[in-house]
């Protein structure tokens, strides 16, 4: 296929209608497994000698379309679908690190990888530090001969905190830790990792790659390699594989993922406005407002500010869920990325499981909210917003 813009690779990108009748949607191939013309034809695929489906755990024509067409679109050699974005990082976290090696982590990570991460401490004597990544040198300090892995979120959640993505791929190489970056908050069509020096890119493709709530399901990308080898292993062997149906889902999802971030980031980038001049509202962490302190790492790896933006409202917990409690169009929930426009708190939802020491050293206090921008006129997310203001 010809080398096409993004927006054109997510519609046409690992599909060809010749080999399925001339469908113009690709086929969903709801089958647990496949047959064989002959038992000598299993015993080499099974050998790998011959190319061919064999069980829907170890491949499937449906799940292959999305997998290549993530791929294309991180500018990685292959992708890997799973059944949940927390499937997708433990794959890739079990493949990278042995007993005693060391794991580098951008300060506030997801409440669930952090909860990953201290049972690879607590069972499998793993190692991690949570650090700011915004110094060379104090990244730098921290580096270990046993780290293993450089593992961050940018934007993090839910501080939407930027790692400089060219830095940490360069102190990657320099000391030959793999760099995975998390890139559910950008997406691919805000963010490319891979060509920006990262080894592994995973995905919550629940959130913004679905777009429409109705998915539960994670990505990989990484080198062909990397890919196969854990295709092979861990992801043979744990199981945790994505079916067929939510493949076929997420393939509808991502021909639509530009035209929804192109909505989702001129939605936000209103609501940020209004919200950062409200006598009630303490402060906006948004990248794309003017005033955000990295907008120097967000001019040189994104392409826009994102739907996502944290705020603090003057008050503590009680504050914060008496706000939630009185929105009337936005919906309390944890995901994000939806059509719909989600708020929650993650001091005691997503983040609850982090100490709340750990919770402090992040930045997530009992005053913070964090908004998933939807897709509606911003006109009425703003009012439901500002209704919920007056009364608190």
């Amino acid at each position: 296929m010809n080398n096409y813009r993004l927006e054109t690779e997510v519609i046409h990108r690992g599909y060809e209608s010749k080999s399925f009748q001339g469908s113009l949607t690709p086929p969903l191939f709801q089958s647990s497994t496949f047959t064989m013309e002959s038992a000598e034809q299993g015993e080499r695929r099974f050998a790998g000698d011959e190319e061919g489906y064999i069980y829907s755990r170890l491949g499937n024509p449906t799940v292959t379309i999305l997998e290549e067409r993530i791929a294309e679109l991180e500018g990685g050699e292959a992708g890997l679908a799973f059944s949940s974005g927390m499937a997708a990082v433990s794959a890739t976290l079990f493949a990278l690190v042995r007993s005693g090696d060391h794991i580098l982590v951008s300060e506030g990570v997801y409440g669930c990888t952090y909860g990953l991460l201290e049972l690879l401490k607590d069972r499998f004597k793993v190692d991690y530090d949570l650090i700011a990544m915004d110094k060379e040198e104090h990244i730098r300090s921290y580096i270990r001969p046993e780290t293993k892995v450089i593992y961050v979120e940018t934007p993090i959640n839910p501080t939407m905190k930027l790692v400089d993505l060219q830095l940490i791929s360069k102190l990657g190489k320099e000391t030959g830790a793999k760099v995975v970056v998390d890139n559910t908050f950008a997406t691919p069509y805000l963010q490319r990792p891979i060509l920006l020096g990262a080894d592994v890119v995973v995905h919550s493709a629940t959130k913004y790659i679905s777009g429409h709530g109705d998915v539960v399901a994670g990505l990989m990308v990484g080198s062909e390699e990397f890919i196969n080898e854990v295709r092979m292993t861990t992801q043979k062997d744990i199981g945790g594989i994505i079916s067929p149906f939510d493949a076929w889902l997420l393939i509808r999802g991502l021909k639509t993922l530009p035209v929804r971030m192109d909505r989702h980031c001129s939605n936000a980038i209103q609501i940020a406005n209004k919200m950062k001049n409200h006598p009630k509202i303490k402060e906006i962490i948004f990248p794309g407002d003017e005033s955000f302190s990295q907008v120097d790492v967000i001019e040189k790896q994104m392409k826009q500010a994102g739907g996502m933006i944290s705020f603090l409202v003057n008050g503590g917990k009680e504050t914060a869920q008496r706000l939630m409690n009185e929105l009337k169009l936005i919906k309390i929930a944890v995901s994000l990325g939806d059509a719909e426009t989600l708020i929650q708190h993650p001091a005691t939802m997503t983040h609850s499981v982090v100490p709340e020491e750990k919770r402090a050293q992040m930045g997530i206090g009992p005053e913070l909210l964090r908004l998933s921008v939807g897709l509606e006129a911003w006109e009425d997310i703003w009012v439901d917003i500002e209704q919920a203001l007056e009364k608190i």
